[in-house]
C-alpha cells in the first residue's frame, strides 16, 4: 500500500527547500517529492515570474502582488518556479479587477484569505495524517512523515472534492444567517460604539496550562490539547454556534443569540470536566456588537469577554451586567441562576462587576 522504502528514505541526504518550500537536492526521494509536485501543480515550472504576468494579461507588479498575498517569497526574475496551474489563477484574479468585479484591495484581502485557511487546512490534514500513519504502523514521528508523503498522492482527489462541498456547505450557511440578520429587528440594541454585528462571544480557556504543559511528554500534551479543542468543537457546533478560533490554551465561539451561548458554555464546562486528564476549565459569554474581518471578530465585546475568562474562577462562566439582563429579559432566563461576583480590575477596561452564571438542575 504504501510506496518507498521508509527506511532509506528516513536516512537519505543531499536535501534542501527552495524558495516556496518544495524539496530539491539529488536525492531519489526528493526526486519524488518533486514529481508528486509537479503532477499536483499540473506539469512541470517553467514560466518565469515576467513570463508569467505576461501570459496572464497583467503586470509584473500585480503577478508579485498576487504572488505575496498568496503566502509565498520574493522570487527573483529568472527564478522558473510558475505553471500553467499559476498563470490561469492570475489571470482569473486578473479579469475579476479588469471588468469591475472586485476591486485590487479586495483581490488582496480574498487572495490571503484563501492562502491563510489552506496553509492551515493542509496542515493539519498532513498532521492528522501523520498521527494516524504512526499509530497504525507503530512509527516515530520522521519514518511516519515519509510514509504521508508517499500517500498524500494517492487521496489529493478525495481531499479536494470535500473542500470543494464543505466549502460550498459553508458558503450557503452563511447566506441563510446573513439574510436572517439583515432582516432581524427584533434584537436587542447595540453597544454605543456601533459595532455592525450583533453577537454573543464566548471564551472557553484551561486553568494553570502553562504550568502543566512544561510537566508533559509531547504525546500526552497533544492528546490534552486535542481532547480539549475536539470536545470544545463539538459542543460548540452541535449547540448551533461556531468557532472562531482556537488560542493556545483557549477558544473563542460566537452565537446569533445570547441564549445560545450560555446553554454552550454551560455544556462546554460540563463535557470537559468529564474528560479524564482534561485541566479545569472556565468561561466567558458576553453579548454586543462586533466587527467581524478576516474570518475573526474584533471590538470591546470580544475584549471584555477575553478580561472576564481571565478571572473566573475554576469551573465558573462569568458574565458582564449588561449581558446577564439581556440574558434575563430571554425565555432561557429560567434555565440560570446569576450571582453577583467582587469587583475585578480588569486589564485596559478597569472595574467590572461580573455576574457568574449557573445552569439551574434539568
Amino acid at each position: 500500500m504504501w510506496s518507498g522504502d521508509v527506511a532509506a528514505r528516513a536516512h537519505a541526504d543531499d536535501r534542501s527547500v527552495d524558495d516556496i518550500g518544495e524539496t530539491s537536492g539529488e536525492a531519489e526521494d526528493a526526486s519524488s517529492v518533486r514529481d508528486s509536485v509537479e503532477q499536483l501543480l499540473g506539469g512541470s515550472r517553467r514560466y518565469t515570474i515576467v513570463e508569467l504576468a505576461d501570459k496572464a494579461g497583467v503586470s509584473v507588479d500585480f503577478a508579485r502582488t498576487f504572488w505575496k498575498a498568496m503566502g509565498f517569497p520574493n522570487v527573483k526574475d529568472d527564478a522558473r518556479i510558475f505553471g500553467d496551474i499559476d498563470v490561469n489563477a492570475l489571470r482569473v484574479m486578473g479579469s475579476l479587477i479588469d471588468d469591475g468585479r472586485i476591486d485590487t484591495t479586495t483581490a488582496i484581502s480574498l487572495l490571503r484569505a484563501q492562502s491563510h485557511t489552506t496553509d492551515r487546512l493542509v496542515l493539519w490534514q498532513t498532521e492528522a495524517l501523520v498521527d494516524g500513519i504512526a499509530r497504525k504502523l507503530d512509527l516515530d514521528d520522521v519514518s511516519a512523515r515519509l510514509v504521508a508523503l508517499d500517500r498524500l498522492p494517492e487521496i489529493v482527489d478525495v481531499l479536494q472534492s470535500q473542500l470543494t462541498y464543505s466549502w460550498r456547505r459553508q458558503l450557503g450557511a452563511l447566506m441563510v444567517r446573513t439574510e436572517a440578520e439583515v432582516t432581524d429587528s427584533g434584537r436587542p440594541e447595540l453597544d454605543p460604539l456601533h459595532m455592525p454585528l450583533a453577537r454573543a462571544v464566548g471564551f472557553v480557556d484551561m486553568v494553570a496550562y502553562t504550568r502543566r504543559s512544561t510537566e508533559l511528554g509531547s504525546q500526552a500534551l497533544a492528546d490534552l490539547v486535542q481532547t480539549f479543542e475536539y470536545a470544545s468543537r463539538d459542543v460548540i457546533t452541535t449547540h448551533g454556534a461556531r468557532v472562531v478560533k482556537t488560542i493556545g490554551d483557549a477558544i473563542l465561539f460566537v452565537a446569533d443569540d445570547l441564549d445560545t451561548a450560555a446553554q454552550v458554555a454551560s455544556e462546554l464546562l460540563k463535557a470537559l470536566q468529564a474528560k479524564e486528564n482534561m485541566l479545569p476549565v472556565r468561561a466567558s459569554v458576553v453579548w454586543g456588537g462586533v466587527l467581524s474581518r478576516h474570518g475573526d471578530v474584533f471590538g470591546p465585546t470580544v475584549n471584555l469577554a477575553s478580561r472576564l475568562v481571565d478571572v473566573a474562577p475554576a469551573g465558573s462562566i462569568l458574565m458582564d451586567q449588561a449581558s446577564a439582563q439581556v440574558l434575563a429579559r430571554t425565555p432561557a432566563a429560567g434555565k440560570y441562576t446569576m450571582v453577583p461576583r467582587e469587583v475585578a480590575e480588569l486589564h485596559g477596561l478597569g472595574q467590572v462587576s461580573p455576574i457568574e452564571l449557573r445552569r439551574l438542575p434539568a
